[in-house]
């Protein structure tokens, strides 16, 4: 007596897979249908055009910052605008610090100063008001969030007047404040704290951080703020770069020259280039100098910027 033993149904055999598995193109590196859209080869090259184009943009003028800054005064434009002569950057380093008791490094520190400390007050603030708009339920709540948005709308020049308006009635104007606390706002630090923290706070875990008895300041700075990081770095980097960059709020604010950030104590000096000549390759060398902390801040942040810009945008 011989019993018939049917063979199973297994994965193996295409013709009962339900999902198709195995069928060629489908889970198979090599197929063709498991692949997204091909670019053309036009398209490619075009992109590659393009940003190569701009690439080149921006980076002559630095390129061109850095070879001048390598030349004494006389070579300047006597020789090859975009290659070296006589290298002799570190000899202009150390004249540019000796100049006059080393006011250059008093301006690099008032920079630093302005910059350092204001973006991280103003990233603290702005997470803050926008954690605060995104997980709280108030009246006016959406009517404050507009006034934010068209906040940010308002360009810094058409607020320097009042500014300096308010900060002459109390007695302020040529003062390390005048610089300092107009900086701590940043109008676009709030609108990007609320939407990350709208995408990126559960209530669910607010909720049970406040069943274990933890106040709103104790959530806040122990659980939500870890979770808002990636969007706080990017408020941070803006703040800093925007304080770094800021020339029209120091020029109607300060008069004296031991307060001046590093940006406008450059353009003092190249605007008395006619009567003092050796300013002009200080100023070059200053220029070179001003954007190193920009570019190693960017470095060191960049992967945090374009998680918190990314999150912003999806969101």
């Amino acid at each position: 007596m011989s019993t018939a033993i049917e063979p199973e149904a297994t994965s193996a055999s295409p013709a009962v897979n339900p999902r198709g598995i195995g069928r060629r193109g489908d889970a198979h590196p090599g197929g063709t249908r498991g692949r997204g859209p091909r670019e053309s080869l036009f398209s490619r090259t075009g992109a590659m055009i393009v940003m190569a184009v701009f690439t080149f943009y921006f980076l002559v003028p630095i390129w061109w910052l850095l070879v001048a800054s390598t030349k004494d005064r006389g070579q300047l434009f006597s020789t090859n605008p975009l290659w070296f002569a006589d290298f002799q950057l570190f000899e202009n380093i150390g004249a540019l610090f000796d100049y006059r008791n080393g006011v250059y490094l008093r301006w690099i520190l008032n920079s630093l100063l302005y910059a350092g400390l204001g973006a991280v007050v103003a990233t603290v603030l702005a997470a803050m008001c926008g954690y605060a708009l995104a997980k709280y339920r108030f009246p006016g709540r959406e009517t404050i969030f507009n006034v934010v948005l068209g906040g940010v709308l308002v360009p810094a020049t058409a607020l320097a007047l009042p500014l300096f308006l308010l900060f002459s009635r109390v007695q302020l104007t040529d003062t390390f404040w005048a610089v300092f606390l107009p900086s701590v706002v940043s109008p676009f630090g709030v609108y990007l704290s609320r939407v990350f923290a709208e995408a990126s706070v559960p209530d669910e875990l607010l909720e049970a951080s406040r069943l274990d008895g933890a106040g709103e300041l104790r959530t806040f700075f122990t659980v939500s703020i870890r979770l808002m990081f990636p969007a706080l770095v990017t408020v941070f980097l803006f703040q800093f770069v925007t304080i770094w960059n800021n020339f029209f709020l120091p020029l109607i604010m300060l008069r004296s020259e031991e307060l001046f950030p590093v940006t406008y104590g450059l353009y003092a000096w190249n605007s008395t280039i006619n009567q003092f000549p050796e300013l002009r390759t200080y100023v070059l060398v200053g220029s070179l100098l001003s954007i190193i902390p920009l570019i190693i801040t960017f470095l060191l942040l960049q992967r945090y910027w374009r998680t918190g810009l990314g999150s912003g945008s999806l969101k």
